[in-house]
């Protein structure tokens, strides 16, 4: 992940991602699982099942998919993976509408998540940023069509850039039915659009316990202005 250091602690994988590049060199095991076009079986989380929402008990770092929204506040969540989390969430937090962003780690098959075991490429997790929005002022087909669909590249299957693996695969995390709907139709219209040449890859799951990632991933842009990204808006 991100050519950073396994295995160190993560002070020191802090200060090595201030000058390193994503290309990553793969394990045996993280080799076989990045060719591996297998999805695992979702949990729904969210909004998408009610009985899942009751047996599930919050741990540390691990919660809900609509954990960051605010009771009553008619704000809602988007959860998102195309890449290295650190681009994405420089993009997102720009958006007009955006109440907040985080990164952290999701849809894997694994019972915790961490950069550790998520950069083994082994647990299924996907670098993700969890987005919460306000619906009035950005609509969640926009966040998709106009910003999602064109900060990084659809039609790689488990790649983005030189970043190969599972945990960089393009995904859309849904809370809702509403959101399952909205996703396919803007699929549609971008793939009629002819934007991309190759078919669009972004899988449309069911929203799974998120990760929060460790906190020096969190808004590491902006930490690190010269720091690495593969994200920039296509016209």
């Amino acid at each position: 992940m991100h050519s950073h250091f396994r295995g160190v602690l993560p002070v020191l994988a802090a200060l090595a991602m201030t000058t390193a590049g994503c290309s990553r060199t793969a394990t045996p095991a993280s080799t076989e699982a990045a060719t591996s076009g297998t999805v695992p079986t979702a949990k729904l989380g969210g909004n998408m099942s009610g009985s899942q929402e009751k047996d599930y008990v919050p741990t540390g770092d691990r919660t809900l998919p609509n954990a960051l929204v605010p009771p009553g506040s008619g704000y809602e969540t988007a959860i998102l993976a195309g890449g290295c989390f650190w681009g994405m969430e420089e993009i997102l937090r720009g958006i007009p509408g955006v109440i907040q962003t985080e990164v952290g780690y999701t849809g894997g098959t694994a019972a915790e998540a961490t950069y550790e075991t998520v950069s083994t490429e082994t647990t299924r997790h996907a670098e993700s940023v969890r987005i919460v929005f306000d619906p009035a002022k950005l609509a969640y087909s926009d966040l998709l069509e106009k910003w999602f669909f064109r900060m990084h590249d659809p039609t790689t299957r488990n790649r983005q850039g030189n970043d190969l693996g599972p945990s960089y695969r393009s995904a859309i995390f849904v809370v809702s039915p509403a959101q399952r709907g909205t996703a396919f139709e803007v699929i549609t219209r971008v793939e009629a659009s002819g934007k991309w040449k190759g078919p669009i890859v972004t899988e449309v799951v069911d929203a799974f316990p998120f990760y929060r990632a460790e906190d020096y991933h969190q808004d590491y842009l902006q930490k690190h202005p010269t720091g690495y990204t593969c994200h920039f808006l296509r016209d």
